[in-house]
């Protein structure tokens, strides 16, 4: 009694119109993850823990990174996932500078001139407002102590 008739007009085009609807929302829909923000917190937190001078290399699947003092953020088409360091602050340094250059590998002597210089460009670098940039392939964080200088030196 309450039947539709199948030969209804208006029956089939509200049929294709939810397939049309139903079609567009899953191809939509992101075909993977957000980036594991929480994972690489944790890789930065084992190189502040060690005792001694340590380095590490995290592979980010991200293409945009936010990277403060206390928190890292990472973005893809998957969404954007944020999380904070247990142990910090950290130093965030931009690729191209010569922070970066120390984090990833060289010695603060060779890089800069004085202790004086290198404590200044840490404290610029911490207190910089952080904000969305390009993701590198990979974040590279590195504990570095010289001349009575502590820093954990994160460049992602």
């Amino acid at each position: 009694m309450f039947d539709a008739p199948v030969e209804s007009l208006s029956l089939w085009t509200a049929l294709a119109v939810g397939g049309v609807v139903l079609l567009g929302v899953v191809a939509g829909l992101s075909s993977h993850p957000a980036p594991d923000a929480a994972g690489v917190a944790d890789a930065v937190d084992r190189v502040a823990v060690a005792e001694y001078d340590a380095t590490a290399t995290v592979r980010l699947h991200a293409d945009s990174v936010r990277l403060g003092t206390h928190r890292i953020a990472l973005r893809n088409d998957g969404g954007t996932s944020h999380a904070t360091f247990a142990f910090g602050p950290i130093t965030p340094a931009s690729p191209d500078t010569p922070l970066a250059a120390v984090a990833q590998g060289s010695s603060p002597e060779a890089v800069f001139d004085t202790r004086t210089a290198f404590e200044t460009a840490l404290v610029d670098a911490r207190t910089a407002d952080p904000s969305w940039h390009a993701a590198e392939e990979s974040l590279v964080v590195r504990r570095i102590s010289w001349e009575g200088s502590d820093a954990l030196i994160v460049v992602a």
